[in-house]
């Protein structure tokens, strides 16, 4: 393995979920960490006090002179002054995806790419890895309450990490085991169309080590177009509903709201999978961790003993609160095929008498490019509360594009009731007002709309 003992690695962005994990792993490696972010945090103050040396705004003093790489994330703009301070002292610059990579090609990786899913996918994995002692390394973009954060290093040989099709970052990834979930149009600001895109997961899939496997969805059209293209250079494992595929689930039952189903091996019936966390869309992941678990060497009966143990991760479907007869959730869900998987879930496990979504677009170009698909996204919710838009990689001409009143007024015409409020505490105000016993409050989006669920639930305390 690569020795990081010593080294002195200086991260421009060091607060967001996956910087911050990749820091730690550094440091548990032995390396020198220091980083920069804009505004205070408790992930910045957790990593003070494990000796990482925080620098709060972004400046040229920032940057150790005699920093071996500097790590930018994602947002960080080519102006940034730190990145030009890096830049005349000679200093070498890696993306965020880039270090990972380096990371990551020093273990078996177990890489979790797809529009929908990485996240839970991929901390259900190396959950079902620390169950059966294979003390998994890992980095989520997401917290894992169950392993005790996002990102944490392990004995064993395995490294599960989420390989994101932004910027092509997951082609810095080259794993023993790369999982595909699914393949949709998305990050129509960075990709020209959708064939783009399969383009891309093919060289993603296309990048699997020798002796390696392929996990795919055999039901998803695009990825089945992808297994085309690869014409056997790659070995492949397929996952479904149907038993066309490798590994697939036989007679769903939905119990109080979670899915049972036997697992089944071409017709052969494996066992019964029950699972806790809710939504047929889960079953779909349950059956990609099933298969790379199983590609790992895991025993079907190990497997099978933990997928129902594993409850999730922060900010999908998570009960935030239950007060006064009124159910409290918050969700990530930032894109239409994720809205409606989730508000099927919510439908199936909790039969609100009332289901208010607070939704939050995220990013103005998705917004527009997906704008039809969101309208009709809403129709399993009562009523859609639509703040404006959360603006992340937006360009001037993006914004003046489309709003959140032009997404409400679709959802409107689809035939579903829609409400633009601008700002949070008009927001709150207004669940004040209109809520009921029997009813459920959803806040959902990739930005900062679950601060709505955590002041709603404040003020259900002091009232209920």
């Amino acid at each position: 393995m690569e020795s990081f003992q010593g080294k002195k690695f200086h991260f421009i962005g060091i607060g967001g979920i996956g910087t911050s994990g990749l820091a730690k792993m550094l440091l548990k490696h032995g390396a020198v960490v220091s980083g920069s972010d804009m505004a205070d945090s408790a992930v910045l103050q957790e990593m003070a006090s494990m000796g990482i040396r925080i620098c709060l705004g972004h400046s040229p003093e920032n940057i150790p002179p005699d920093a071996d790489a500097v790590v930018i994330s994602a947002a960080i703009p080519a102006g940034n002054p730190e990145l030009a301070r890096a830049g005349e002292l000679g200093i070498r610059i890696y993306k965020y995806a880039e270090m990972l990579g380096k990371l990551f090609g020093e273990y078996q990786g177990i890489a979790v790419a797809g529009t929908h899913g990485k996240s839970t996918t991929s901390a259900w994995i190396a959950y079902l890895l620390e169950k059966a002692g294979r003390s998994p390394t890992f980095l989520i973009g997401a917290h894992v309450p169950q392993m005790g954060g996002s990102s944490g290093i392990g004995d064993g040989p395995f490294f599960v990490a989420e390989a994101c099709e932004y910027d092509r970052s997951f082609l810095n990834l080259r794993p023993l085991i790369g999982v595909i979930l699914n393949i949709e149009q998305d990050h129509l600001d960075y990709y020209r169309d959708e064939e783009e895109i399969v383009d891309a997961f093919t060289d993603f899939a296309g990048g699997i080590r020798p002796g390696g496997v392929l996990i795919a969805n055999g039901q998803d059209r695009n990825t089945l177009r992808l297994l085309r293209r690869l014409n056997g250079q790659v070995q492949v494992r397929t996952f479904g509903r149907s038993d066309s595929c490798d590994l697939s689930a036989g007679r769903l039952y939905l119990r109080e709201g979670f899915y049972e189903f036997e697992l089944c091996e071409r017709g052969a019936v494996l066992g019964l999978a029950r699972l806790s966390i809710p939504g047929i869309h889960n079953v779909d992941n349950a059956l990609a961790v099933v298969s790379a678990c199983l590609a790992a060497g895991l025993s079907v009966e190990t497997i099978l003993e933990h997928l129902g143990g594993f409850t999730g991760i922060d900010r999908r479907l998570m009960l935030k609160g239950q007060l006064g007869g009124v159910v409290v959730l918050d969700d990530y869900a930032h894109h239409p095929t994720e809205i409606r998987a989730s508000l099927l879930a919510i439908r199936e496990r909790y039969h609100p008498k009332h289901l208010w979504c607070v939704f939050q677009p995220h990013q103005y170009s998705r917004t527009r490019f997906l704008l039809d698909d969101f309208a009709e996204s809403f129709n399993l919710a009562d009523t859609t509360i639509v703040p404006e838009i959360y603006f992340v990689r937006d360009t001037a001409e993006s914004r003046k594009m489309v709003n959140a009143e032009v997404l409400v007024e679709r959802i409107r015409r689809s035939g579903s009731e829609a409400v633009f409020i601008r700002d949070f505490p008009g927001i709150v105000s207004y669940l004040k007002e209109h809520v009921q016993p029997g009813d459920l409050v959803v806040t959902m989006g990739a930005g900062t709309i679950w601060k709505v669920a955590d002041e709603y639930l404040q003020w259900l305390r002091a009232h209920c």
